[in-house]
C-alpha cells in the first residue's frame, strides 16, 4: 500500500466530491424518504463500476475487493436531512424547508470519494470493504433497518468505522478525533406522554377533568427522577420538548400530550427512567382524576467503541495525515486538565452497528469560526467545509485498507 498515495487521489477527486455534496445540500430529504438522494448515490456508484444494492427501506450497499481472502471492513456514511429551513447562507442552499444541518451531504460526498479510491486498487484490497449509505439516522431507525435486511451478513462484517463531521470547533480542518475504547455515545429514546381528562367549558371546570393541570406536575415531577433517584455518577438527561393541549381559551381540553426524549449512557438507568416516568405519570395524573399512558418511539442503544480497533484506526491516521491532526477523545481530556468529557451527548443510530460488530466512531472537522462556520450541527445557520472531503475520504479508504492489512 505504500505505493498508493491516498491524500493526492483523495485531492485529485476534491471536484467530484464537491459537486455531489452541493448537489446532496440543495435537494435534502429525510428520514426514509430519499428517493431522490438514493438514485442520485446510486447513479455514482454505478458509474465507477460498481453494482449497488438496495438494503432495507432506503440503504445501499457496495464492496469493493474481494480479490483476495480476508476479513471484511465496513465504512458508514447516512444520507438524510433534518426538518430545518435553512438560513445558511451558503449558494447551495436548500429551498424545501429540509436542510443538511447536520453534515449528511458531507459523509456521503466523501464515501463516495473513498469508493473511487477503492475502486481503482481493488486489486491491493487484503479481503473486502464493504460501503453503508445509511438512512434515517436523524430518527434513530436507519441503520437498525438495514441490519435486518441483512446489512451485516453477505458477506459478514468484522469490524465497521463512521465518520461524523464537526462545525463551529476549534481544530483545524481535517482534524479527526478518535473515540476510546466504551461507550461514546448515549442510548436515546423518544416518549409521548398523553393525559386523557375530560373537556368543558372554561368558566365551569368543575364539569370537567382539567389534563392541562395534570401535565403540568407530571414535568415537574419528571425532574424528581434526576434530582433524587439518580447517584451523582448516573449521567443521564430528561427532555420535555413539546406540550400541545386545546386549541380555545375558553375550553378545557379533554387531552392533553407531552413528548421528548431520554439520554443515558447505561441500560440499567436507562430502564429505571423508563419505569419512573410511567409511574409518576400514571400517579399525579390520578391525583387529577385523569390517566396517563406513556409510550416510547423511535430510540437506539449506546454506541460501543472497541478497544483494539480505536489504538488500529488512531495509528492509522497518524500514518496519513502526522500525529498534530489526530487524537483520541481521551487526549483531548487530559489536554484540558480534565475537565472535559470523552462521551458525546448527541445520540446516532451507527450504535445498532456497534452492538453487533467491533466498531469505532471518529469525529472530524470540518470548519470554525474562522472558516465561517461558528454554528453547530442542528442550527439553521450551520455550514460546513468543502475542505474537510478530500481528507474524509482518504481517511475512509486509508484504514479500511490498512486493517484488512493488519487482520489477515
Amino acid at each position: 500500500m505504500t505505493e498508493i498515495n491516498f491524500l493526492r487521489e483523495a485531492e485529485d477527486n476534491r471536484h467530484m466530491m464537491e459537486e455531489a455534496r452541493h448537489y446532496l445540500h440543495a435537494h435534502p430529504e429525510t428520514g426514509f424518504d430519499l428517493a431522490g438522494t438514493v438514485a442520485f448515490v446510486k447513479k455514482q456508484l454505478a458509474d465507477m463500476g460498481y453494482e449497488p444494492k438496495e438494503c432495507g427501506r432506503a440503504g445501499l450497499v457496495v464492496t469493493a475487493g474481494g480479490r483476495h481472502p480476508g476479513k471484511v471492513f465496513m465504512i458508514r456514511a447516512d444520507m438524510d436531512a433534518l426538518p430545518v429551513a435553512e438560513e445558511s447562507g451558503v449558494e447551495f442552499a436548500s429551498d424545501n424547508g429540509k436542510m443538511h444541518a447536520c453534515g449528511h451531504d458531507m459523509h456521503a460526498a466523501m464515501l463516495l470519494g473513498a469508493a473511487k479510491i477503492l475502486k481503482a486498487h481493488e486489486d491491493q484490497i487484503q479481503g473486502t470493504v464493504k460501503l453503508m449509505f445509511q438512512p434515517a439516522e436523524e430518527i434513530f431507525q436507519g441503520s437498525d433497518d438495514m441490519i435486518k435486511a441483512g446489512l451485516l451478513e453477505n458477506p459478514h462484517v468484522d469490524a465497521a468505522l463512521m465518520i461524523h463531521v464537526m462545525a463551529g470547533v476549534p481544530f483545524p480542518i481535517g482534524t479527526a478525533v478518535v473515540c476510546d475504547g466504551g461507550v461514546s455515545a448515549p442510548a436515546a429514546d423518544t416518549f409521548e406522554i398523553k393525559i386523557q381528562g375530560k373537556g368543558c367549558h372554561g368558566s365551569m371546570p368543575n364539569n370537567g377533568i382539567d389534563p392541562i393541570t395534570a401535565a403540568a406536575h407530571i414535568i415537574t415531577a419528571l425532574q424528581e427522577i434526576h434530582a433524587r433517584e439518580l447517584a451523582m455518577v448516573d449521567e443521564a438527561v430528561l427532555t420535555i420538548g413539546s406540550i400541545h393541549a386545546g386549541v380555545a381559551p375558553n375550553v378545557i381540553p379533554d387531552t392533553a400530550v407531552l413528548a421528548g426524549t431520554i439520554r443515558t449512557y447505561d441500560e440499567e438507568i436507562r430502564q429505571l427512567l423508563k419505569t419512573r416516568m410511567e409511574e409518576i405519570s400514571g400517579a399525579v395524573a390520578s391525583a387529577f382524576r385523569a390517566s396517563a399512558q406513556v409510550t416510547y418511539g423511535s430510540g437506539c442503544p449506546t454506541l460501543l467503541n472497541d478497544a483494539g480497533l480505536s489504538a488500529d484506526v488512531t495509528g492509522y491516521i497518524r500514518e496519513l495525515n502526522g500525529p498534530g491532526k489526530c487524537f483520541t477523545t481521551g487526549q483531548l481530556q487530559a489536554m484540558s486538565g480534565g475537565g472535559g468529557t470523552s462521551k458525546s451527548t448527541g445520540s446516532e443510530d451507527f450504535a445498532y452497528v456497534s452492538h453487533q460488530v467491533p466498531s469505532i466512531m471518529l469525529a472530524l472537522a470540518a470548519g470554525g469560526p474562522a472558516e465561517g462556520c461558528a454554528y453547530p450541527q442542528h442550527h439553521p445557520k450551520a455550514r460546513f467545509s468543502d475542505e474537510a472531503l478530500a481528507g474524509g475520504s482518504a481517511i475512509y479508504a486509508y484504514t479500511a485498507m490498512r486493517w484488512l492489512e493488519d487482520h489477515r
